[in-house]
């Protein structure tokens, strides 16, 4: 049965792997040449927070677009615009030109995310959903690693490596558009606001907001610490790559851990020790490269699965029709983060130095580590923690239950609005 569905859905898969190499070229990519434009650090920060504030426009109007034009066209739609948003920053090198760029890169990636996401919880059940989930996020986290290798045997500072990314989201559009539309349903949730959500979970608030604020930092001004620290163009594809390998290979080990015991214990353990291979990384120079793989690796491999596991212990605290409108707030509050990190660090390392990268990581990851453990003596586990069992999910991406129901959200909106004009 699973076999036959991952049959079913093997266009679907091979479309949104060749996305995910193309996001994981993207970013390193831009700042690689902005490095080499000399666009500065703090203006490359800002520039990169674009694609997180296009990311979160794509999470809240993106769906409502979708529904009037159907999904396979509107995958088509936007797919274009992101290749097209591509190939202008090639040949417009200009950082406010980059700005506009980046935001309509995250909103179309945002958008195309909600279409893929869609089509698997539709043709997934709740015997195989979460198998089949996995495999989507191993190809997406695939397609990252495979994004900064390619990257390691194409030039930055020409033409060719943006012509490739806009050649291969192109490719991503022939599997779809040649596959049946299946499209989701949707169903009523409860919303959640934000405060109340503090309230009653406040370590799934702060946890979110500080690692994608740490997430946005790696992803966008990473590859220029990497470059500043005297590593080549090759030695930032990989210093990247083992970033999100390792983050990849210890999802589902450390999933499995925060099902048996108490998530916030594995939360400060991942956190703490993240802080330490991050102050690790902080002393390190270009002379040790492989001791400088090895603890980026093992950085991500404690980073990347935090918000995840912030994601599934706010779940464990509330009612199956809490859980859409929880997610949405979270997303929201984690792409604040975002928005705000990459011109952070970078406005520390213009103004302090290169240090203060990793340094910054240090604290954030400290915090939530010591918060983690805090909230332990504040409040007992669940005794129904597996009822939300932990879920791969990819930093910086939405979940198809979301986008559902901010799209809604929307239309409530305007149902009221047409109801009160009439």
């Amino acid at each position: 049965m699973l076999r036959q569905q991952l049959r079913a859905i093997s266009s679907l898969l091979t479309s949104i792997t060749l996305i995910g190499i193309c996001v994981g070229m993207t970013s390193t990519l831009l700042s690689l040449r902005a490095t080499i434009e000399n666009f500065g650090t703090l203006t490359t920060g800002i520039i990169m927070s674009a694609y997180f504030i296009g990311f979160l426009f794509g999470t809240t109007r993106a769906p409502k677009d979708i529904r009037r034009v159907g999904y396979v066209r509107a995958f088509g739609g936007l797919a274009a615009l992101a290749a097209a948003s591509i190939l202008i920053q090639a040949i417009w090198i200009d950082p406010t030109v980059w700005f506009i760029m980046r935001f309509l890169t995250g909103f179309a990636i945002s958008a195309i995310f909600v279409i893929v996401e869609s089509w698997l919880n539709t043709m997934a059940d709740n015997k195989n959903r979460g198998t089949l989930l996995s495999v989507y996020l191993v190809l997406i986290y695939g397609g990252l690693v495979v994004g900064q290798l390619v990257l390691g045997v194409a030039d930055p500072s020409g033409f060719v490596a943006f012509a490739l990314v806009a050649l291969l989201i192109n490719l991503a559009l022939i599997p779809i558009l040649i596959s049946v539309s299946v499209e989701p349903t949707t169903h009523e949730p409860r919303k959640v606001p934000i405060w109340g959500l503090f309230k009653l979970v406040p370590l799934g608030i702060v946890n979110a907001f500080i690692m994608q604020a740490c997430y946005a930092m790696f992803y966008g001004i990473g590859p220029m610490y990497a470059t500043y620290i005297g590593l080549s163009i090759p030695q930032v594809s990989l210093f990247m790559a083992s970033f999100i390998l390792g983050g990849m290979l210890s999802q589902a080990p450390i999933g499995l851990l925060s099902d048996r015991f108490d998530r916030r214990v594995i939360m400060a353990g991942c956190a703490g020790t993240a802080a330490i291979m991050a102050l690790i990384l902080s002393q390190l120079g270009s002379e040790l490269v492989w001791l400088i793989y090895l603890s980026v690796g093992l950085f991500g491999a404690c980073a990347l699965p935090l918000y995840s596991l912030g994601m599934a212990h706010t779940n464990d605290f509330l009612e199956k029709d809490q859980m859409v409108g929880a997610t949405g707030a979270i997303i929201k509050v984690g792409g604040i983060g975002s928005i705000i990190g990459a011109p952070a660090v970078a406005a520390l390392m213009e103004y302090g130095g290169v240090n203060y990268f990793f340094l910054l990581i240090v604290v954030m990851t400290s915090v939530v580590c010591v918060y983690s453990l805090y909230r332990v003596t504040k409040r007992a586990r669940p005794t129904d923690q597996p009822h939300s069992s932990y879920a791969m999910l990819s930093p910086g991406q939405t979940s198809d239950e979301l986008l559902t129901a901010l799209a809604e959200e929307d239309q409530d909106t305007q149902d009221e609005l047409e109801r009160q004009q009439a």
